[in-house]
């Protein structure tokens, strides 16, 4: 059975399969959303309610997707943590999607398979890295930063799907990032995302790439955070308003602020530079 955060990523390869927001998903357990958010970062769910998920997802995918035998049973599951997994536990959420296509993918429309084979397939090939958000880099100073496939807004949000853009991969000397300011842990907590759209001009501009940290996963001062807000990925800058709300500021005065509900804004990462291209 699996467990931690390899639990997580197999609700979330099912959730998408399955077609359902993370909102709907709440409304249908009758939680909150902060709750699906700790299921699919962590695979905090007790045992109890990860059966009704297995049965919720049954549809899309089996057993053999959470790593449980063929012929489990609800009523043979032990205790989750010494539950016995047939074969190695999926690497990556790419992995686990894969997997549940194998064998449980008939049950899905063709344009849903082509969509997540497509995604599985270019993380095979080295080129745009999906979910693999613990991948380490090169070994010495030159270090590999994955390029995550989502457009993240800077204006009316960007739903997660799979983009071509023209970064892939990129290499870079941790060294040099710390002299220019980035102050980062770990190089493989940074990432490459693309920002989308003029709301963040002349801060952000359009198809810029920008480096974040995925580590940051709660809000640590004012700053330029990439985030989930109504179900939409955005890049904004962020400031508290108030107990209850954050201020959602854009840097474009075209584009109006607005608050948001605090316990309804799941951060993803904060940006550390703006990896612009100017012409001469």
């Amino acid at each position: 059975m699996l467990t931690g955060p390899e639990l997580g990523a197999a609700i979330e390869a099912a959730r998408i399969a399955k077609g359902v927001s993370k909102k709907q998903l709440a409304d249908d357990f009758q939680v909150k959303p902060p709750s699906v958010q700790g299921w699919v970062k962590n695979g905090r769910i007790d045992k109890s309610k990860l059966m009704d998920v297995i049965a919720y997802f049954a549809d899309v995918v089996g057993p053999e997707h959470w790593g449980l035998r063929a012929g489990f049973t609800y009523e043979s599951l032990p205790d989750v943590a010494s539950v016995s997994v047939e074969e190695p536990a999926p690497t990556s959420a790419a992995d686990m999607v894969r997997n549940m296509l194998a064998k449980q993918g008939k049950n899905l429309p063709e344009s849903a398979r082509a969509q997540l084979m497509a995604a599985a397939e270019a993380s095979d090939q080295g080129n745009v890295i999906t979910v693999d958000f613990s991948r380490p880099g090169l070994v010495g100073d030159e270090v590999r930063i994955a390029h995550y496939d989502v457009r993240a807004a800077m204006g009316n949000g960007q739903a997660t799907h799979d983009y071509p853009e023209m970064l892939k991969d990129i290499r870079v000397s941790p060294s040099h990032l710390r002299e220019l300011g980035v102050e980062f842990e770990e190089h493989f907590h940074l990432k490459v995302v693309t920002g989308w759209g003029q709301s963040m001009e002349p801060t952000i501009k359009h198809r810029d790439p920008l480096i974040v940290n995925i580590n940051v996963r709660e809000f640590v001062g004012d700053g330029i955070y990439l985030f989930v807000w109504d179900d939409l990925l955005y890049i904004k800058r962020l400031q508290v308003a108030d107990e209850e709300h954050f201020e959602m500021i854009s840097d474009n005065p075209r584009h109006k602020d607005r608050l948001i509900r605090r316990d309804m804004t799941y951060i993803q990462a904060r940006v550390l530079l703006v990896w612009n291209a100017h012409l001469v």
